[in-house]
This record gives structure tokens, sequence and C-alpha cells, in this order.
């Protein structure tokens, strides 16, 4: 049983609406909590951030135990991405900061302590979909905060960064350790027989892979000597795979005998086939590639057994050769607001460009115009936004054509660049690694830090309006 938050004040708690902040404070912290604090003490936004978060209660979980409020779970979650935090930390502060204690209906000798796994369980429960209904609410909030009448226009400017997974380097000779090792693991939960021994099967699979790893192709000007190493090579993938074959083959004997019922072994027994078809895939490109020789295509390589949806993105950038991770593209309004966000899977920048305009228009129907750079263009492209947008930025590649050379578009581009501050602003609070498990977990922690973002841009403006007013006062 959940509920919104805990209307009735118990004796000794400040409401929200009168705690104190110190103005002169530039703390994230503080940025963040005077904007929820000005949400809450708005019963009409109140009510809109309330009502989309009443979603996150499953339609069979109405009766219960009690669970924490949401309105604690909307505090916790924007703070940790807007800190950067994990959740030992965020649990380490929720039961210890005065302020963020009395944003959660807390007394100021209340002793009731957060728990590390009820902190994340509960964070855990947003989804995308519901923490983008929420930022438009903000948004929204945002843009009246500065002055923007309902017939005013949006301009944005469109750009997109590398969200990191939590992999290590991809090797193929590493990745089948990986798969190699979750099997030994895991077979002893479906059939403990042959398999008693598997911490030391563990190790031989380390020694045979380091074995392979520092067998290196050394600078030796003698023909015979590069000949002799290149075997050495050989011969050690050719151990360690030998090896991985044999780990494979008694991993299936093991599940082809009747597991019984045990709702744990057949669970166990999937994981394993999983992984079982990750190992047969990076032996068959070890032999392919070591012993044969060939080259293996990029579409056939795999960055990571764990999370699958690691890409390999290589953008040119001075001492960062490639990065391991998704790209996210963000669209950010002239307020420096980021109005939309999309994980991009497989998709390069002239495929996005007309989706993420279409969606952005979805959810802010007054955004008329956008910006983008030169990776953005395709003829397509031109043609399509030319007619869905009045004011269209994007440069050719190539020879500029003359409509670049107007005053207009000039002074668009130039101001192109202040997209960087919002995706650097996301990297310094949260996005530059995601540690959330699964493309599930990656768009959670990628929609909570957008969300957590634009919370601490509202708190900014409200502090600064109230520095400018006690100014005027004094």
């Amino acid at each position: 049983m959940r509920k919104p938050f805990e209307p009735q004040l118990r004796l000794g708690q400040i409401p929200i609406e009168d705690i104190e902040f110190d103005p002169q404070c530039r703390d994230e912290i503080t940025q963040l909590l005077v904007c929820l604090q000005a949400i809450f003490g708005l019963p009409e936004i109140r009510s809109q951030v309330l009502g989309i978060l009443e979603r996150l209660i499953p339609g069979n979980l109405k009766n219960g135990r009690p669970g924490m409020d949401l309105w604690k779970i909307l505090v916790l979650g924007t703070l940790k991405l807007n800190c950067d935090w994990d959740f030992d930390k965020l649990a380490n502060i929720a039961n210890n900061h005065i302020e963020l204690r009395m944003m959660m209906f807390h007394t100021p000798d209340d002793r009731y302590r957060y728990a590390l796994r009820t902190v994340a369980q509960n964070i855990k429960l947003f989804t995308p979909e519901i923490l983008d209904e929420i930022n438009r609410v903000v948004v929204g909030f945002g843009h009246n905060l500065c002055g923007m009448g309902p017939d005013d226009s949006l301009f944005g400017s469109a750009d997109s960064m590398p969200v990191e997974t939590d992999v290590h380097f991809p090797t193929d000779i590493s990745l089948l350790f990986d798969a190699i090792s979750k099997i030994i693991t895991l077979v002893p939960g479906v059939g403990r027989k042959g398999w008693r021994k598997w911490r030391r099967l563990i190790d031989k699979a380390r020694k045979l892979w380091r074995d392979a790893q520092n067998k290196k192709k050394r600078g030796a000007k003698d023909k015979k000597k590069r000949e002799k190493i290149n075997e050495l090579i050989i011969r050690a993938h050719i151990e360690y795979i030998a090896f991985a074959r044999k780990i494979v083959a008694r991993a299936c004997e093991t599940l082809a005998a009747d597991s019984g019922d045990d709702i744990l072994a057949s669970l166990a027994a999937e994981q394993i086939w999983d992984f079982i078809g990750h190992a047969n895939r990076q032996i068959d490109q070890i032999e392919r590639r070591v012993v044969n020789g060939e080259k293996i295509p990029h579409a056939e390589k795999v960055f990571s057994i764990f999370e699958g949806h690691t890409e390999w993105i290589s953008k040119g950038k001075a001492g960062v050769p490639q990065q391991l991770g998704l790209n996210v593209r963000i669209v950010r309004d002239q307020h420096g607001f980021i109005l939309h966000h999309r994980v991009m899977e497989n998709e390069t920048d002239g495929k996005i460009a007309v989706p993420i305009v279409r969606e952005t228009i979805e959810r802010f129907p007054q955004f008329s115009g956008c910006s983008f750079d030169r990776g953005f263009h395709t003829p397509d492209n031109q043609k399509i936004l030319s007619e869905i947008l009045d004011r269209l930025v994007l440069p050719k590649k190539g020879k500029p054509a003359p409509a670049e050379s107007t005053p207009e578009f000039k002074e668009r581009r130039k101001k192109h660049s202040a997209v960087e501050s919002s995706l650097s602003a996301l990297k310094n609070h949260g996005l530059e690694r995601c540690r959330d498990h699964g493309i599930d977990g990656f768009r959670r922690h990628v929609a909570l830090a957008v969300l957590a973002r634009n919370i601490q841009i509202v708190g900014n403006l409200l502090l600064q309006e109230k520095r400018k007013r006690e100014k005027r006062a004094a």
C-alpha cells in the first residue's frame, strides 16, 4: 500500500512550504530541493505530478503493508542523479541531511532510517514514460517562471552525447571467460554431479585466459622468431578454447538431465543456455581470428555479454578513441530546459533527426524551430524538417548553400553551441556512466537525469528571484 504523501502533520513536523533555504547557497542539493518545495506548494502542479506518480502503483497492490510514499521516491530519485551519487551515498544522506529529511516529512528528532535496499528498490520503480510526463510538467512550470506566454514559440538545439555502460573493455578472450565463469557458477544450481570443484575450474579458465592474453606479438625482426611467437600465440588460444568447449559440453549434459519441477533450477537453466550461446559464439570467433587468420566483421561482434545493448562508439575526438555505451540525443530550448531526449539504439544522426523533432512537437506544440550540426544533414531530412518547422538551421555538408549566408541563419548557428552546456551539465550530474543493468535500467537512468537537471534549473531560477527580492528590500 502506497500513498502520495501523508497529509496529516505530526507533532514537531515543519510543513514543506515553511522550510527555509539559504538563498545565497549555490549547492545543487539546495537548488533541487527549492524547486521541489515550489512544486509541492502549488496545488495544481502538485496534483499533476502526484497523479502521474500514482501510476507507479500496480492495480493489485492498492492494499497491504505500507510502502515508501511516492513523494519521497521522487525526491530521492532526482537527488541521486542530480548529485551523481550511488545508492550507498544516497541512503547515507537521506538518513543524515536535515533539510532533505524535512522535505520527506520527518521531524528533527525522528530516528527513522532508510535501508539501502529500500531506497534502491523504490527508485527502480520509475519508468521512462512516467519520468517523461513529469518532465513536461516541470518544464512547463519553468517556462512560466521565465515569463513565456502561451503564444510564444520555442526554438531548440539538438545534439548527442555518448553515455557509457558499466562494462570492461571487450576482447574476444575476455568475453569468453565471462561466459565460461558464469556457466561454471550457475550449473551447480541445476545439478551438482561433476561440479564439486567448480572454483578450481574457474581458476583454470582464468589461467588459460591470462596465458592467451600475455602471448602478444613482439616486434622480432627475424622471420623464424616471428613464426615461433605466432605458434605460441595460436597454441595458447587453442588450449583456451579447447577447455571452454569441454565446459560447454559438460554443462549441456547437466542441463539435459531432468532437473525436476524446481523453479529456481529452471530459471538457472535458462540463464545457462544464454551463456552457452555466448560461449559458442566467442569460441567460433577466436578460432576464426587467431587460428584461421580471418578478420571478424564489426556486425558480428558483441561488446558485453551482460549489457547486450552496449555499442562501440568512435566519434574521433582527441584523447577518446572509443567509448562503450549508447548515444543519447537531447533537444534543448532557448531557456536551457531539456524538452526531450532519446536513447539511440543502432541509430545514426541522420535517421534520428525527423523522429525526435516530431516527438518534441507532440510534447510541446509551440516548438517551431531547431538547429542541428552537419551530421544530421541528408536531402530527405532537409526537405521534411523544412515542412515541419518554421525555422530550421541545418547546414549542409560540403559547400555552404546560399540560404546559409543569411544573418538569421548565421546567428542561429552560432547559438547552437549552447546545447553543449546542457550536455556537459548532464555529464557532470550523473549521465557520464550508467551503472544500472539492462536497457530498461539505461533508459530509466537517462530519463531521471534529464528530469533532475530540469528541476535543478527551475530551483536556480527561484533562488535568483529570491536573491533579487532580498537585494531590493535591503
